[in-house]
């Protein structure tokens, strides 16, 4: 097994919502906006990425974050806030409005001339970015011949992005990509991975693991958090407890249960997202 670790791309915006973000980026600096405005939770990893890479790129940058406020602020709202973004506290009713675009053309007319991103950072700019990561692969002498290629799954367009850019070859006429849902009943995501390749021509075989959410999202147990110190003093890199702890722990658990035939590389994507273990003191 390869780790491609995405993790090192930057110490504050760095893994997918890096990838997430480049491109969402370059056509916002393109269309001349200043300012981004996103959405996600108190312990958000897409806030957090957000405001380091608005505050570097130049961006100004507003988070609608879902629920009330608490003071003080946690680690991630404090460090976005650092970063200039400005923090407005959504209602749960309301935040769920958030793909709507009555609600979207509200917050315009509320902030002015912003680009919107969704939730996550998921929308085909996206997913454009993530398709980078097989065109990198395929560079590496080490992993060029990869069979399976797993991810996290949160949104899908992650996954999305990598199915859409294997191209199985003459001799790896069978390249299977996986998502390891984070949220309990993970099935929705089929569709939005769907969704996200309306366009996309791929013959790539891929499936999402639903087993492994540890009660879902943003939950975790003794297991899972024993599984991850094992697995930082083994292999001496950490692992974040929402998205690549579960990752992990399912794909070893497929191995062990004999998933994969004897001689399959795999290649597993570190995403980042460590920031978060700060809200479970980990």
């Amino acid at each position: 097994m390869l780790v491609k670790r995405d993790d090192l791309i930057h110490p504050q915006f760095g893994g997918n919502k890096w990838r997430k973000l480049k491109y969402n980026l370059i056509y916002a600096k393109e269309k001349h906006f200043k300012t981004l405005l996103t959405f996600g939770g108190a312990w958000s990893n897409h806030i957090y990425a957000c405001a380091a890479a608005g505050n570097h790129f130049g961006f100004n940058t507003i988070g609608i974050i879902r629920g009330e406020k608490h003071s003080p602020l946690n680690s991630t709202l404090q460090f976005a806030e650092q970063n200039g973004m400005q923090l407005h506290y959504c209602d749960r009713k309301d935040y769920r409005k958030k793909n709507e675009p009555e609600f979207l053309e509200e917050l315009k007319q509320q902030f002015g001339n912003v680009y919107i991103l969704p939730e996550g950072g998921s929308n085909t700019l996206a997913m454009k970015g993530c398709a980078e990561i097989i065109n990198e692969i395929s560079k590496d002498k080490i992993g060029a011949d990869f069979d399976v290629i797993c991810c996290a799954s949160g949104t899908g367009a992650t996954l999305a992005g990598l199915i859409s850019t294997i191209k199985p070859t003459t001799e790896k006429t069978e390249i299977t990509a996986i998502g390891f849902s984070a949220l309990k009943g993970g099935n929705f995501l089929e569709n939005d991975v769907n969704r996200f390749l309306r366009d996309a021509k791929t013959s790539a075989n891929w499936h999402i693991e639903t087993n492994f959410h540890f009660g879902g999202y943003a939950r975790v147990n003794n297991e899972l958090i024993k599984f991850m110190k094992n697995f930082q003093t083994e292999f001496g890199f950490p692992l974040d407890a929402v998205y690549t702890g579960k990752m992990f722990y399912g794909l070893f658990e497929r191995i062990k249960q004999g998933h994969f035939k004897a001689g399959t590389k795999v290649i597993a994507i570190h995403s980042g997202g460590l920031q978060g273990n700060a809200g479970f003191k980990i």
